[in-house]
């Protein structure tokens, strides 16, 4: 980060007041604002006269409805998220962050993830400081912790049998259609199989907010969810 932007970011933490108070039980709010410098800023930005760019500004971000950025275009899949429900919040944002397509399936954001909890734990106090929803953030909260979405290792190197998958497809294709078109549901053939399953085990945790993906997932156990996403993977 150049000098200018170091200042910049140690004038608009401490201009934050009581917002940095609260972003601080997240993580390490100085460390998070070389973070986004160097990971986002190429597309957002923040702060009180950010304006939309490549991404939508990211000022207020937290308590937030997904897709809600006046003046700038979303994709399908962040709209249509942000329709069902989809709020950014500690728990929401955490997951995005470590893995945008697990959220958000069609999500545009050209961005392969930030593994790292402490990291995202830092970027998010930083993100925090400008926003204004302090029940957001609960006391005394791990600055680096194990989020519901973070998939046992064991349950993605389930191998999936093709053929139970498409036994148990038919309730997925009452919407989604075979052949890969989008008719105002988003389609799921040939998905790399890991994001299948880590998208429905966000269902069945209720991190994506779709109630009756919910349902639908919470149905379903570890080697059936395997099933189907070896075969939607593979499907014709």
């Amino acid at each position: 980060m150049t000098g200018w932007r170091v200042i910049a970011s140690t004038l608009a933490l401490i201009a934050a007041g009581p917002g940095l108070a609260a972003a601080e039980a997240i993580g390490d709010a100085q460390r998070g604002a070389d973070l986004f410098q160097k990971q986002c800023y190429a597309c957002h930005r923040i702060g009180p006269e950010a304006e939309n760019r490549v991404g939508p500004r990211l000022t207020g971000l937290f308590g937030r409805r997904a897709g809600s950025v006046d003046g700038f275009t979303y994709s399908k899949s962040m709209a249509r998220m942000g329709a069902d429900g989809l709020t950014w919040t500690l728990e929401t944002l955490d997951a995005y962050i470590e893995n945008p397509k697990a959220l958000i399936s069609g999500t545009r954001m050209n961005y392969r993830g930030l593994k790292d909890d402490q990291a995202r734990a830092d970027l998010m106090a930083y993100l925090r400081s400008y926003s204004d929803k302090p029940r957001d953030i609960p006391e005394a909260e791990p600055t680096a912790r194990k989020t519901d979405h973070d998939l046992d290792s064991a349950i993605l190197a389930i191998q999936g049998d093709p053929e139970y998958g498409a036994y148990l497809s038919s309730e997925c294709t009452t919407c989604h259609q075979r052949d890969g078109t989008d008719q105002g549901i988003p389609s799921i053939t040939n998905w790399p199989a890991e994001d299948f399953v880590v998208a429905m085990h966000a269902y069945k945790r209720k991190l994506r907010p779709h109630p009756v993906m919910q349902m639908m997932a919470g149905r379903l156990s570890d080697d059936e969810i395997a099933a189907l996403a070896a075969y939607f993977e593979t499907i014709d």
